[in-house]
């Protein structure tokens, strides 16, 4: 059986992780600066502030800009439910990730969109639906409009090779999310592009994600119920 690798960014995560909960590093303690992570572990800066980022949404640690990072004081809690790369999850259950693009367009924003988007009415936004498979079978239906603002060159993507949280995250470094899960019957369009019946119930998850206090992408994803279960839990 072949050997499943991790992403390079969960090596330093995870790394990091365990130092944490191991207690090689108090609360206040300054972590190994982003360049002692890129030389230690041979990877990008990017790849590293990564890890780091993800560590800050889930409460671990705390960055101070123009400081360092630094080991969170134990009275924070957050919660693991944050914005997660389809990609990685199905990379690391050791399965094969295949994207089909069934729509990559600019539109003119309503009145809807353009008030959740801080824009004017008829601004131009991006729009994709991506079709998201785990080893030949649809799990994620992606419906997505982005800020042209945020992500300049999103319709000029191969999204076959990179997905678009890939490309959101490194773009407009993430600030806040905001979610509604519920469960629901699918369109006949979303029933036709998962493989799935019209009466076959789905998990909905809406999310509206921000960068700096701008909008920068709201998307609706749509999963089989039986396919798909969606997980979190606190830490301290």
């Amino acid at each position: 059986m072949a050997t499943t690798v991790a992403p390079a960014y969960l090596q330093v995560k995870n790394h990091l992780r365990e130092g944490l909960s191991g207690g090689r590093w108090s609360p206040g303690d300054r972590l190994p600066s982003e360049a002692e992570l890129v030389s230690e572990f041979g990877l990008s800066r990017m790849t590293v502030n990564r890890a780091l980022r993800e560590l800050e949404q889930e409460g671990l640690v705390e960055r101070v800009q123009g400081v360092g990072s630094f080991a969170a004081q134990l009275h924070r809690i957050s919660s693991t439910l944050t914005v997660r790369d389809v990609h990685e999850e199905i990379a690391e259950r050791g399965h094969r990730h295949e994207a089909r693009v069934l729509l990559l367009e600019k539109l003119r924003a309503t009145p809807e969109q353009a008030q959740l988007f801080g824009l004017r009415s008829g601004a131009p936004l991006f729009h994709s639906v991506i079709v998201h498979l785990e080893n030949g079978r649809a799990i994620q239906c992606e419906d997505r409009l982005v800020n042209p603002t945020c992500a300049p060159d999103y319709l000029k993507l191969d999204f076959t090779a990179i997905t678009p949280t890939q490309h959101l995250l490194e773009v407009a470094p993430l600030s806040e999310a905001r979610y509604t899960i519920e469960s629901m019957l699918p369109s006949s369009e979303e029933a036709a592009w998962l493989g799935i019946g019209r009466r076959d119930p789905c998990l909905v998850v809406r999310r509206v994600t921000y960068s700096r206090g701008v909008t920068v992408t709201s998307v609706k994803l749509v999963h089989p119920g039986a396919l798909y279960t969606l997980e979190g839990s606190f830490k301290t």
